[in-house]
């Protein structure tokens, strides 16, 4: 059974190489916008899903996002839901359960499987993958619906990497977003997790 737990965010473990950095830029603007005690609140009511990993490091296994964003608003500490304790496990087993609970997802930013050696062990040295940003912006604009499906804003981002070039600029980006809003409600997106159904 999942419990709680509170821990300082600059020593959690990350269990994907990839997010958004426009997606986290909204989401630490957000988070400055409030006093302490309200992040401290926000992130109450937000917990974010973790292990107990090896030497009893806290792997978080979704919201990426918030943890990073988090991280650079200078919040000290998060709460977590810990939902395994694998810490006798030794870093090879560690991961080979990871990945088949669906806990990890060693994607890099074209799309690509790595190994998990692969992963980063800091939250700061995520890399960025624009489409993960697009997906995120596009589930919040209500082109898709959230599910509890592992990963489901990968599955997304690699279906809009497929059918979008986005380039350098904001109106790039904001245009990208256009585009994909009108995949995501097109036939062609109907396998994905989340989908709403196409437009009419």
């Amino acid at each position: 059974m999942a419990r709680q737990h509170e821990a300082p965010i600059h020593k959690l473990r990350p269990t994907q190489i990839t997010i958004g950095f426009i997606e986290v830029s909204v989401k630490r603007k957000e988070l400055e916008a409030l006093k302490k005690h309200q992040q401290r609140d926000f992130l109450a009511q937000h917990m974010i899903p973790a292990v107990y990993g090896p030497d009893e490091r806290v792997h978080i296994t979704d919201h990426h996002h918030l943890a990073r964003a988090a991280l650079e608003a200078g919040i000290e500490t998060g709460f977590f839901l810990i939902e395994a304790d694998l810490q006798q496990l030794e870093p090879s087993a560690f991961w080979r359960e990871m990945g088949e609970k669906r806990w990890a997802h060693p994607i890099d930013e074209r799309g690509r499987r790595q190994p998990f050696t692969a992963i980063p062990k800091h939250l700061k040295e995520l890399r960025d993958d624009v489409y993960r940003s697009i997906a995120g912006f596009v589930r919040t604009a209500g082109g898709y619906e959230k599910t509890p499906t592992a990963f489901c804003e990968f599955a997304w981002a690699d279906f809009f990497r497929q059918r979008i070039v986005v380039g350098p600029t904001h109106e790039d980006f904001t245009r990208a977003v256009s585009e994909a809003l009108a995949l995501a409600r097109s036939a062609a997106a109907c396998d994905l997790p989340g989908f709403r159904g196409a437009l009419r």
